[in-house]
């Protein structure tokens, strides 16, 4: 039996993953997707309390919003839970220095919505499998890569599959092992701070404002959640000192929310609850160049940013937007998909 043959593979099922498999599936294009971790299309159940909602969060601007409308999966992600915000205050812990946005200054209905990473994939990835020219390999690990003289890619999985593309996209993250793989350049370096994310509970309503306040360890936001039965909630991203993880994740629940009160100066009253808390390292990355004859970076794989207020991945997808306009261009006029060329234009 031959390998299959794909005009694109992409690997990484993430959100800039999912958004640009969506985005080519009007080209009937031959598309395979490829997926280390299981992956699902039904929407996570809604639990009560601060323990029901996703850890990880994105600030989801109106560009973005309208990126997701065009893919169809919009009223999806609304038809689950988002919450939009209005508002933004951001401050210093010296009291010297503050900002506020309305979106009514900017004659908008919302500044953007903090939508649960886990929703936005959902709904990306809902009703693929109706689709006979898309191949989703999940879960499934890329061992290895390889250009052919003609230009394509070879690539085979951990479970010994091969297939064959005319591009291949990297989608899989901060850590890409097609980066890695086809020896993609990066200027890179560590923050030196960790990022704490978790959700927690607080005693008033946040009436549709993201809060930031900037402190000498780092900055911390609070991203709006959608109530539920008259609880407020809101996640957190804490940038704080490397030195200082250890000290903060050993804490009880009650004294870490003490902690926490007094780094945001308790704008939102008490806090009642909060969820695990997670941490990861911050590092700053750009690939040198996001793309090479057969291979394009997008999303965390060509470049990270802090985590200020959620805003990495609409960096991500407006990759996914250019990305998608080139390969629609390079479809029309019969240009191949791999060339140079075309990818140029996506990395210009």
């Amino acid at each position: 039996m031959s390998s299959p043959e794909y005009d694109v593979i992409i690997v990484g099922a993430g959100i800039a993953g999912s958004a640009l498999l969506r985005a080519l599936l009007p080209l009937k294009l031959r598309l395979a997707l490829i997926e280390a971790n299981p992956i699902s299309a039904q929407p996570a159940p809604v639990v009560a309390g601060v323990s029901g909602f996703d850890a990880r969060v994105s600030a989801i601007t109106p560009a973005s919003q309208g990126l997701l409308e065009q893919l169809g999966c919009w009223e999806t992600m609304c038809a689950q839970r988002l919450c939009p915000y209005q508002h933004m205050q951001v401050w210093d812990a010296d009291g010297t220095a503050s900002i506020e946005f309305d979106a009514a200054e900017l004659d908008a209905p919302v500044l953007g919505h903090i939508i649960e990473n886990r929703v936005i994939s959902a709904a990306l990835l809902a009703g693929i499998e109706h689709y006979s020219a898309v191949k989703i390999y999940n879960p499934a690990r890329l061992d290895s890569w390889q250009r052919l003289d003609d230009g394509r890619s070879r690539l085979l999985l951990d479970d010994g599959s091969e297939m064959f593309c005319a591009l291949l996209v990297a989608a899989d993250g901060a850590l890409s092992r097609v980066r890695e793989l086809a020896g993609f350049q990066t200027r890179e370096w560590d923050y030196g701070h960790h990022a704490l994310v978790a959700t927690v509970e607080t005693e008033h309503d946040h009436s549709g404002t993201a809060y930031q306040r900037f402190m000498a360890s780092g900055p911390l936001a609070f991203l709006p959640l959608p109530e539920q039965r008259g609880q407020h909630f809101c996640s957190i991203v804490w940038s704080i000192e490397s030195s200082q993880v250890a000290a903060l994740l050993e804490l009880d629940d009650a004294d870490f929310l003490e902690a926490l009160g007094r780094a945001c100066e308790h704008r939102l009253g008490a806090l009642l609850a909060v969820s695990t808390r997670h941490t990861f390292p911050l590092r700053q990355r750009h690939a040198i160049d996001y793309v090479q004859a057969g291979v394009a970076l997008v999303g965390d794989a060509a470049h990270t940013i802090h985590p200020l207020a959620g805003q990495g991945i609409n960096l991500g997808l407006q990759d996914v937007a250019v990305l998608a306009e080139e390969i629609t261009h390079a479809v029309a006029q019969g240009l191949g998909l791999g060339e140079l060329a075309v990818l140029k234009r996506y990395q210009r």
